[in-house]
């Protein structure tokens, strides 16, 4: 499988620039964490990626196919998948419908797509709410059944914008549990935008370090961890959005 690639974005806003010059790239079977503080541009690049925003420069590919400028859907159907900050269900749905959207949406028939749904929705543990509408869900349970859903179109990369948001102690040890055999299990590539350091640093083998903007660091986890840029970044952190 070919690596996803962005090489030296650079995104704007009215004139603002929220990203410069940002290189980044997620092999095959690899977690890759990307973190900064808020306001950073972790999820600008994740939306930059995925076709959300328009990028002013450099280039998004997979392999020796170009992803920049190309939309949303034609970039899903590439093989890239995320999840957002906020998650979007259909709320008066069931589980099983909603994840199944995802699978009908790759072209999969109506038989595969709702097995392939329930398959998923056991793993994520709400086998016995798959009749339920997504509107009576905990916030907890309606991130797992959006990385649920994300996973239904089988993607060959995964990125996944706050995935513990809202879980308690018991959920986000679950979902750490399954996160870390995606990989393995299907080969794809995984990144993890968290502010839970500790599911950081017990899922990514690697991190990307954001701040304003710009990448101040990136390596395996002891390297970043011991950075003075990254230890300065955070310590100097304000608010605002990610």
């Amino acid at each position: 499988m070919a690596p996803l690639e962005a090489a030296s974005v650079t995104v704007e806003f009215a004139g603002l620039r929220a990203l410069d010059d940002v290189s980044l790239t997620l092999g095959p079977g690899e977690i890759l964490g990307l973190i900064g503080p808020n306001g950073s541009g972790k999820t600008t690049l994740v939306n930059a990626m995925t076709g959300q925003v328009p990028v002013a420069g450099g280039t998004i590919s997979l392999g020796d196919a170009v992803l920049t400028g190309r939309t949303p859907r034609e970039i899903a159907h590439a093989g890239v998948s995320r999840t957002f900050q906020i998650g979007r269900h259909f709320d008066n749905l069931t589980i099983l419908e909603n994840v199944a959207t995802a699978a009908l949406g790759k072209g999969a028939p109506v038989r595969v797509a709702l097995e392939r749904a329930t398959a998923l929705i056991e793993e994520f543990g709400l086998g016995r709410r798959l009749d339920d509408l997504a509107e009576v869900l905990s916030y907890g349970e309606k991130r797992r059944v959006e990385i649920a859903r994300a996973l239904a179109g089988e993607p060959h990369y995964l990125l996944l914008d706050e995935p513990a948001a809202g879980m308690n102690e018991e959920e986000t040890e679950s979902l750490i549990e399954i996160l870390a055999m995606l990989p393995k299990d299907r080969g794809l590539g995984l990144l993890i935008i968290d502010h839970d350091m500790g599911l950081i640093m017990r899922l990514c083998e690697r991190l990307h370090v954001l701040a304003s903007g710009r990448t101040i660091a990136e390596g395996d986890r002891r390297t970043v961890r011991d950075d003075p840029a990254v230890i300065e970044a955070y310590l100097g952190s304000g608010s605002g959005d990610a």
